[in-house]
């Protein structure tokens, strides 16, 4: 029976002390992820609140082109300042 091997146990090592504990870690991963989301969020109701301006503006000049061809921007800027949408 010389066969046979002699399998020892071994304690599994240790993590480095280098790195944060597992806990730790974790929390700062939720934090910078909960941060990142936020951000990203914030960027995209900015961006859907510019392209609703945008589309709304472009209707605006759309319309006083076809009324008044011969002053469109003061028409714009009016009709602007009359819906209460500061334009500048």
């Amino acid at each position: 029976m010389q066969d046979q091997q002699v399998i020892r146990h071994e304690v599994p090592a240790q993590e480095s002390s280098r790195g944060l504990p597992g806990g730790v870690r974790l929390a700062v991963q939720w934090v910078v992820g909960s941060i990142l989301a936020l951000l990203i969020g914030s960027w995209m109701v900015w961006w859907a609140v510019h392209l609703q301006r945008q589309f709304a503006e472009d209707e605006i000049r759309d319309a006083c082109q076809r009324l008044m061809p011969e002053t469109v921007q003061r028409c714009v800027d009016t009709v602007i300042i009359q819906r209460g949408g500061a334009r500048r």
